[in-house]
């Protein structure tokens, strides 16, 4: 059979389907068809269309006719670390007010009244005139607000850790190029500016700060070494038990390369409070330090699986990164960097 033939043999069908509608099928038709057109006709028009540069993430944004900023909807999932739809049943609420990003249930004491009747989604035209949804641009800060004010109190779980560090990321960058836009249009600045002046400040601010975030340790290499010891996890956010630090010291820095942790603690010496004023991994170089680093790290973690796979202890996971992972000797073979240095 033909396309052509195959073209004709589909009209044929739709139709002999539109020929059995009775009378009243087809007025509801026409009806649902008339209320989308008006419907469409209706909805507010994105007038300018862009997208914000968050380090490797893009969020789409746009300027309605009646002078609304909005940022997409799945722009700002992505901005957030967060799924397009909320997940598990009994961590969420059915709220169809609120955004997905907001329906936890230990997010409910830090969503002000307001943030309730102004968080709902809005529908729009693009500039193409297709549908799609979005949020206004003020909701992003206030939503990374929320999850700062329930960082602070305790009240986040393991799985919003992530969305905690994305949102003081956001709001800091946010902040710092907002005082810059007020300076420029104070100035008359903003009149000569390149276009794209706020952007790549924005992108560098936020890669400065996804670097300052750089989690070097796993959260799964502390709680192995509580499951390993037969102690409760308290969940990352706590603080752990003392002699951690100790394991950490004897398990990666005294492993990694010679004189190591003796090189670490000469640079970085204790006060006279007992603290350091940085972390040793910190010292370690982007281009040979920290790759070491993660390889080490992740050979670790594939040992305390194991045994905890096996039903080992404490003592006998030791013993196994003894043979395969000893203490190096005394001759510092790794370059260090200063994270203090101008």
């Amino acid at each position: 059979m033909s396309a052509n033939d195959q073209t004709v043999g589909k009209a044929a069908g739709g139709h002999a389907r539109a020929a059995a509608l009775t009378q009243s099928e087809r007025k509801a038709i026409a009806k649902k068809a008339a209320e989308t057109r008006w419907k469409q006709q209706s909805l507010p028009r994105a007038t300018h269309e862009g997208g914000i540069k968050l380090g490797e993430l893009e969020i789409p944004c746009a300027v309605l006719e009646d002078g609304r900023r909005l940022l997409t909807q799945s722009g700002v999932m992505r901005a957030l670390g967060r799924a397009r739809q909320a997940k598990g049943r009994g961590h969420y609420e059915a709220d169809v007010n609120l955004p997905a990003f907001l329906t936890a249930k230990n997010l409910k004491p830090f969503i002000s009244k307001d943030l309730e009747v102004t968080s709902s989604q809005i529908e729009f035209l693009t500039a193409k005139g297709t549908r799609a949804f979005g949020y206004s641009a003020e909701l992003l800060p206030r939503v990374c607000d929320v999850y700062l004010q329930a960082r602070d109190a305790g009240a986040l779980d393991k799985r919003q850790q992530h969305v905690a560090v994305q949102a003081e990321i956001l709001i800091r960058a946010l902040a710092q190029v907002g005082i810059v836009a007020l300076i420029d249009e104070a100035t008359g600045y903003q009149g000569i500016r390149p276009q794209d002046a706020l952007q790549k400040y924005l992108e560098m601010i936020v890669r400065k700060e996804l670097a300052a975030w750089a989690k070097r340790f796993p959260d799964e290499f502390y709680e192995n070494i509580y499951k390993l010891k037969g102690w409760v996890w308290p969940g990352i956010q706590k603080n752990r038990y003392s002699v951690v630090a100790h394991y950490t010291r004897d398990l990666v820095y005294e492993r990694i390369a010679p004189s190591l942790l003796q090189e670490l603690e000469s640079k970085n010496p204790k006060n006279e409070k007992g603290e350091r004023k940085s972390k040793f991994h910190q010292w370690l170089t982007e281009d040979v330090g920290h790759p070491m680093l993660a390889q080490h790290l992740h050979s670790l973690i594939m040992f305390q699986r194991l045994a905890i796979s096996s039903g080992y202890g404490w003592n006998r996971f030791v013993k196994m990164v003894d043979a395969v992972l000893p203490k190096k000797g005394a001759t510092l073979e790794l370059p260090l960097n200063d994270p203090n240095a101008p």
